[in-house]
């Protein structure tokens, strides 16, 4: 899993993501589905806000939520994202313990 995320996180658009989605609302307009904090960002202001396509922007998310850093949520016809904190911390302990 370290693999799988040290990979996630040495893309810098990844780690932006990650940097914005600390604090959705700052970073993020109000949405009609779909708290911000609670649910998570749609992935459309997420690829709008990075300024990509859509298909490479699906592509950094699934990263993301395949090294366990994000949580997918689907609401209606769309996909919300928000940080994995207990990810995060878990590859923070194990970063401290390899180095």
């Amino acid at each position: 899993m370290l693999d799988r995320q040290l990979k996630a996180i040495a893309n810098p658009q990844r780690r932006q993501v990650l940097e914005w989605l600390r604090d959705p609302v700052a970073n993020f307009p109000p949405q009609v589905d779909g708290d911000l904090v609670e649910d998570g960002v749609c992935a459309v202001r997420i690829e709008e806000k990075l300024g990509l396509a859509q298909p490479t922007t699906a592509q950094h998310l699934r990263v993301l939520v395949d090294a366990g850093l994000l949580v997918p949520k689907r609401i209606k016809q769309w996909t919300f994202y928000r940080r994995n904190e207990a990810g995060l911390a878990a590859l923070r302990e194990a970063l401290a313990e390899q180095l």
